[in-house]
């Protein structure tokens, strides 16, 4: 059994206000072809396949008409799509029935049967090959969020909820398995020792102990196709424990990533390889500085002149990171005045004021930007500047909470 991994689409997402869709259709087409060139069996996208609850109507025909297109080229490919933290888990399943009859399947929640039992055969998927003969099973595991996986006969902790659920979904799982097929999980979390994007990625879970176990995946099952870190990466060195990350640079902090999908080649219940495809960028992003403005304005000037024939869709997005000593009036203008001409596209000035350390008898300067903190970061630095001491971990575990409880209430459709 073949089978591509992908995740963290974020169709619908803006960098600094400006739509990313030129670049994710670069990337759906990539895609068709690489299904086309690969023939895999399955199609995995492991959550985040919107960047709101509520995304743009282009960004929602995106989807449809590449799940569409996958299945006019490739009539026998199953495609298994589960919802993360960004998406609404109902908005995701409502086209579900429609979506069966193009062999996608489409799982945004858990659900509970009246006994109290984890409702496990809405979440376990066949996964035939081009001959109709399963190979493997499919345990589609959703973001869990609180309201699902906490509660009288669950308990009201959090973590142990989503492991409780994760237990006996693999334990159903085992126990329809047939010898020699595969079990492939997808499953959208924080995995403990995962390397996070702090820009573009929003915590799942308050506090400090957020991070779920590897060990959470038995050795029964043959591949863990994980979504949320942007990231591709191993989990605790795993070959069979893998994020493929997002398949383009979702904030600057991401310009690094070698963004890609994972091709997994599976001989019956045992995993035979995973290879990276890597994408290619359709749209550079570029940052200059951090810099005193008059040498930034240098740098600017440097940069390459437009090229008229040039498709200006693929202009790279363009950061400018100036430190200055004092506020600059005029600074916008004299960055677009040395970018005039240039091959790129302004999307953001980040200007960054030398301050004074936290004791007067240190010399250091910290930079401070404020909109690269984060919720917690500025509520740190209020509560010392109002009471001259660090904030101790019950209050910041109580702003965590009331932080959690407004983002939910902002996700729901």
């Amino acid at each position: 059994m073949r089978l591509l991994h992908t995740s963290d689409w974020h169709l619908g997402q803006s960098l600094h206000g400006q739509e990313r869709d030129f670049e994710h259709a670069s990337f759906l087409r990539w895609l068709l072809k690489q299904l086309a060139q690969r023939q895999p069996d399955v199609l995995l996208v492991a959550g985040d396949i919107f960047d709101t609850v509520n995304p743009p109507v282009k960004a929602q025909e995106r989807l449809y008409n590449f799940i569409v297109s996958a299945h006019e080229q490739q009539p026998h490919l199953t495609i298994v799509m589960i919802a993360g933290n960004h998406d609404s888990g109902s908005r995701i399943e409502l086209p579900g029935t429609l979506m069966k009859r193009l062999r996608a399947h489409a799982l945004g929640r858990v659900m509970w049967l009246e006994d109290g039992r984890l409702d496990s055969e809405r979440l376990l998927l066949p996964l035939p090959d081009a001959s109709g003969q399963i190979r493997g099973w499919c345990l589609a595991l959703p973001f869990l969020r609180p309201a699902e996986v906490t509660g009288a006969v669950l308990g009201e902790d959090y973590l142990q909820g989503i492991g409780k659920v994760h237990g006996l979904l693999i334990a159903a799982a085992n126990a329809k398995r047939t010898t020699g097929q595969a079990l492939i999980a997808v499953s959208h979390a924080h995995m403990a020792g995962g390397s996070v994007s702090m820009e573009s990625e929003r915590s799942l879970v308050i506090g400090s102990a957020e991070a779920l176990p590897a060990s959470l995946f038995g050795e029964t099952i043959t591949y863990v196709a994980l979504g949320h870190l942007h990231k591709p990466q191993k989990v605790n060195g795993e070959e069979r424990i893998r994020y493929s990350g997002s398949p383009i640079p979702l904030s600057f902090s991401e310009i690094g990533y070698q963004h890609q999908i994972l091709e997994i080649e599976c001989e019956g219940d045992k995993l035979v390889s995973v290879k990276p495809l890597l994408i290619p960028r359709a749209v550079n992003l570029h940052r200059v500085g951090p810099a005193p403005l008059v040498e930034l304005l240098l740098q600017l000037k440097d940069l390459p002149d437009i090229d008229l024939l040039a498709d200006v869709d693929r202009q790279p997005w363009l950061e400018v990171r100036v430190r200055l000593d004092e506020p600059q009036p005029d600074l916008r203008n004299q960055i677009e005045a040395a970018l005039e001409n240039k091959a790129v596209r302004l999307i953001r000035i980040a200007a960054e004021y030398a301050g004074k350390g936290a004791r007067d008898d240190e010399d250091d300067r910290d930079l401070i930007e404020l909109d690269q903190l984060s919720p917690q970061e500025l509520f740190s630095r209020a509560w010392r500047d109002n009471y001259g001491t660090e904030v101790d971990e019950q209050t910041l575990q109580d702003f965590a909470s009331l932080l959690q409880d407004v983002q939910l209430e902002g996700e729901q459709p």
